[in-house]
């Protein structure tokens, strides 16, 4: 059975089981809909938080991150798994037992202003269509391969189906859709690394298999054959890194605490029953979490060495384009590969210099791998099925922030306060009608490649919400007049910066002419900075939080019955 016959079935088949669950737990209420009634199992609930967590950007385009970028890839390894840990740690319990279903509420309520609500929505907003864009993109490439559409195609045949169950379901419905995404994303990423791992060093631990010898007899390891082969070719050495060190710091600073202010994964802590449920969960997110990503690393080298042996050939002298293998020609049909016979030899050769013939888009590299290490069609067709469930999971998320923030957080608690119940629901589904359309024309017309729209999301949530979190979570005294100019002034500069360098002047995007040379990538550390400083001169400038506030601030930081420390 050829490639497209099988994928057409197996990603069938995972539609028909995400529509299945979406009918069988279909909102009855907006406590359905907001937090599936509080009632989800924690092992299920970190199932759920794993797949709404990674995203397009931790399956498709992480590894193919790491895979052009090498070492200097792995700030995006190391901030989006610290930043659950922060999460985990500082910010899930203190939230469910503050008891609201949505970010907005809780800075609404913790900061006694309707002024302070309002700039959370926005933000929660903004924040979720620049997170989603990448997301409709990711399907799209997906879509574009695989079902042999255009990208654009692709992007609507996902929101079709993302339409379907986020806003048939809600937060029920995609609880339950995202525990079956989670168990074909992940198959789907594991076992063509397994398979390649055998392959290429005879290990069957993907982890163990990328930095151990290869199994050619040849007494080489891989990342040093992968040294070899990038300098040789023009690259920069795989395992050693070009970016300045502040600029690391400040990407992967703004990465961790973006994931910790990221409204659609906060939410998933208001799903299960107690406080003690949120830490459980937590805990098994985090385990669900690292099986992907402690694999990337080693899906990007084998992938990165398949790739350069396959195009310039075993003698690396190039490959002739009529002998090109079929991986080639299937992507090049989706535009994200081209390529340019410079020197009129009829052969194409990839290199990091002038001598390079190849266009290739990283998104494409998790997805093309099991093709380029020439696995079986089902292998390929199960990794098409990955990608898809790792886009839609956190497009369904992240709608529902947008839809929630819109009906329950503006309306309801602000501008409509005597709607019905039923009423409110009915808006929430409008609200998700809406912006699954815009966040379709996002995915169609992306600001950037699929990680790269991500780390800007996670840096405007790091400069917005992450402060007025923390500060109304650890500091008592925390007024609204802080939290609203720290929000403001905090996203404000961190859009600007991002905006500024990506779309008014992208040819000044350069170290040379960065901020204390920080990328618009790890900007959003700086606006966090900001944030604090801003937030916690105004709040001196001004009154103190209401007492009652206070004694709820102190309340929400103790667990039941336990009593303050005692020197006594």
């Amino acid at each position: 059975m050829d490639i497209q016959t099988l994928t057409f079935i197996i990603v069938g088949i995972t539609f028909a089981v995400y529509i299945g669950i979406a009918i069988w737990s279909r909102a009855g209420s907006t406590h359905d809909f907001y937090v599936a009634s509080g009632g989800v199992n924690p092992v299920a609930n970190g199932m759920a938080t794993a797949a709404d967590w990674m995203s397009a950007a931790s399956f498709i385009s992480m590894a193919g991150l790491i895979s052009f970028m090498g070492y200097d890839g792995a700030v995006y390894l190391m901030g989006w798994t610290g930043g659950y840990v922060l999460l985990a740690l500082c910010l899930a319990p203190y939230l469910r037992k503050f008891g609201k279903f949505t970010v907005p509420a809780f800075i609404g309520d913790r900061y006694y202003s309707n002024t302070a609500r309002t700039v959370a929505v926005i933000c929660a907003v903004f924040v979720c269509f620049t997170y989603v864009a990448g997301q409709m993109r990711g399907v799209g490439v997906v879509f574009s391969r695989f079902l042999e559409v255009d990208i654009t195609a692709g992007v609507i045949i996902g929101m079709a189906i993302v339409f379907f169950y986020a806003v048939l379901g809600g937060m029920k419905g995609i609880t339950y859709t995202q525990v079956a995404q989670y168990c074909v994303l992940i198959c789907a990423y594991l076992v063509p690394a397994i398979f390649i791992s055998i392959m290429m060093t005879g290990h069957v631990i993907p982890q163990i298999g990328f930095g151990s010898e290869l199994s050619d007899g040849s007494g080489t390891f891989l990342l040093d054959k992968l040294d070899g082969l990038s300098t040789e070719l023009g690259f920069a050495e795989y395992t050693s890194g070009t970016k300045s060190t502040i600029d690391v710091f400040f990407i992967t600073a703004a990465l961790m605490v973006g994931t910790a202010g990221l409204p659609h994964v906060i939410v998933r802590f208001f799903t299960v029953p107690k406080v003690r449920d949120a830490r459980k969960s937590a805990g098994w997110a985090l385990l669900f979490i690292a099986l992907l990503y402690t694999t990337a690393p080693a899906i990007a080298t084998f992938a990165r060495v398949n790739m350069i042996d396959t195009i310039n050939g075993p003698d690396a002298q190039g490959t002739a384009y009529e002998e090109a293998p079929s991986w080639i020609s299937n992507w090049e049909n989706t535009g994200l590969i081209s390529w340019e016979d410079k020197n009129g030899d009829g052969k194409m050769f990839y290199s990091g210099d002038e001598r390079n013939e190849m266009n290739i888009d990283r998104d494409i590299m998790v997805l093309a791998n099991p093709e380029i290490a020439d696995l079986p069609a089902w292998v390929i067709a199960l990794v098409a099925a990955g990608g898809i469930a790792a886009a839609l999971s956190t497009s369904a998320g992240l709608l529902l922030v947008i839809s929630t923030s819109i009906s329950h957080d503006l309306l309801k608690r602000n501008l409509m306060p005597n709607i019905s119940d039923k009423q409110e629901l009915r808006y929430a589904r409008i609200a998700s009608a809406v912006a699954i359309c815009i966040a379709g024309y996002l995915g169609i017309n992306p600001p950037g490649f699929v990680a790269q729209v991500v780390a800007f999301a996670f840096g405007l949530a790091a400069s917005s919400f992450f402060p007025a979190i923390i500060l109304g979570i650890f500091s008592k005294r925390m007024n609204k007049e802080g939290a609203i100019a720290g929000m403001i002034s905090g996203i404000t500069f961190t859009a600007a910066y991002i905006i500024y360098f990506k779309f008014i002047n992208p040819a000044a995007n350069t170290p040379d002419n960065w901020w204390f040379g920080i990328s618009p990538e790890g900007i959003g550390t700086l606006g966090m900075l900001l944030n604090f400083g801003v937030a916690i001169a105004v709040a001196r400038m001004t009154e103190d939080a209401p007492k009652h506030v206070q004694e709820m601030v102190a309340s929400i930081r103790f667990p039941k019955g336990a009593g303050e420390a005692s020197a006594h």
